[in-house]
């Protein structure tokens, strides 16, 4: 997790701020690599920690579509890894923005879903242990059955 700060300022702000503490509650004991560039893949520490993990596919969100996931998620597929963008956990400032994000990140080959369908693509088999868990979290219609499957799998 980056962010342009690793203290939240006292008052909610447009790039961060409280809603983010959400997120560091969430992730307890990840490290948040603090940094001035607008462009996270821009900072060598982020790009040194993705490459230590050794995944060569990686999904993006952030405060801003346009910005805040675009722009790595555009320099990573630049740079040879899968990258693929969470457009429903992105915010935006404006339509035109969202869309012309979009559009932007479809001509680079960066790879645009919704947050579900990723992590449900990760999980790629509904009777692995975590299953039940996943479909859970994601709160959502399909999870009871789905959860209902993959228990019926491991019994």
């Amino acid at each position: 997790m980056t962010s342009r700060w690793s203290s939240p300022p006292p008052r909610p702000t447009a790039c961060g701020g409280r809603p983010r503490l959400k997120l560091v509650q969430a992730l307890p004991g990840q490290e948040i690599i603090d940094r001035s560039t607008v462009n996270a893949w821009h900072d060598g520490r982020v790009r040194e920690a993705i490459e230590a993990t050794g995944r060569k596919k990686l999904i993006f969100a952030g405060v801003s579509l346009e910005v805040c996931a675009a722009l790595p998620a555009i320099a990573a597929t630049a740079a040879g890894y899968d990258a693929y963008v969470a457009v429903d956990a992105s915010g935006t400032f404006s339509q035109a923005k969202r869309e012309a994000g979009l559009l932007r990140m479809q001509q680079a080959g960066v790879i645009v879903s919704d947050y579900a369908t990723l992590m449900v693509e990760a999980l790629a088999d509904n009777a692995a242990a975590q299953s039940g868990a996943l479909y859970a979290a994601l709160d959502m219609p399909f999870a009871v059955l789905a959860g209902q499957v993959s228990a019926a799998y491991r019994a």
